[in-house]
């Protein structure tokens, strides 16, 4: 379907759009190669993009498929946290005239996380704050598509049980964000120490990042579980967000932070030991 996409294109007077999991972005990956190669406005909306489909196991699990995405020149990769931001970078797909995009999709069902109103695209500006810290920021969670709401969990309980700032912000589409001006991408990213959040490989995170970071996310392939279960196995989740901004606030300002959070410790204990297991 994916040459056939580019045909229609070419042909022009329609704006040709196909669908498949995200895996299988693999087996269509010549053909999206040259749509972005021949700048055609070709749209892939590519589902089921991370191990939150669950019990269909590691083969279909996608970890380094969006890297492999985002290093293709001239392709807008999407991955909206919500449906605001899938109405949105659908939108921004439908605008392009010489560039195809991707539209990764979660499997789960997701909150609605965006809570102002406003006829501005944020999506467009490719990463935005969706949570600002109350007071100044010590740390700054940056995550995409269905992650985006375990960051915004991790981000209420490090205000209200920790005392840390902890912005969030959405980053749905890495090539326009790259596209903004400098200045816009400081004000967003700001200078706390980040987080980076997302259920796939590291690898072109680290440009966003900055050198005091850490990476919440997949360090191998996933495995056959519930989708609940394999976040928890992966320590893809609010505690270990929670553990990890503790961890850098103190080495920030090189003094112990006491945890008001009951069974914070035990949470934490439990992690590791997960971890190790």
């Amino acid at each position: 379907r994916a040459p056939a996409m580019n045909g229609i294109a070419l042909h022009g007077g329609f704006i040709p759009y196909g669908g498949t999991f995200l895996v299988f972005s693999d087996y269509a990956r010549g053909a999206m190669r040259l749509s972005a190669l021949m700048g055609l406005p070709v749209i892939y909306v590519l589902t089921h993009d991370s191990i939150g489909l669950g019990e269909d196991g590691p083969t279909h699990q996608p970890v380094e498929h969006l890297a492999m995405l985002r290093a293709t020149p001239n392709l807008n990769v999407f991955r909206p946290a919500d449906i605001i931001e899938t109405a949105e970078c659908w939108e921004i797909a439908l605008g392009e005239k010489n560039r195809p995009s991707v539209l990764a999709l979660s499997r789960q069902a997701l909150p609605m996380l965006r809570q102002t109103d406003g006829d501005e695209n944020l999506s467009a500006f490719g990463a935005y704050v969706l949570k600002e810290a109350r007071g100044p920021r010590d740390i700054t969670l940056l995550a995409t598509g269905s992650e985006v709401e375990i960051a915004v969990a991790a981000a209420d309980r490090l205000s209200v049980e920790e005392g840390v700032g902890a912005a969030v912000v959405s980053m749905p589409c890495w090539e326009k964000f790259e596209a903004q001006d400098a200045s816009y991408q400081r004000e967003v990213l700001g200078n706390a120490p980040r987080i980076a959040v997302e259920a796939a490989g590291r690898l072109g995170w680290d440009r966003w990042m900055g050198p005091d970071s850490a990476f919440v996310g997949m360090l191998g392939f996933g495995a056959s579980a519930p989708a609940g279960d394999l976040y928890r196995h992966f320590d893809i989740t609010a505690d270990h967000i929670v553990t990890e901004a503790l961890k850098l606030v103190r080495r920030e300002s090189d003094t112990p932070l006491v945890s008001t959070r009951a069974g914070s410790q035990a949470s934490k204990d439990s992690i590791r030991s997960t971890r190790e297991a």
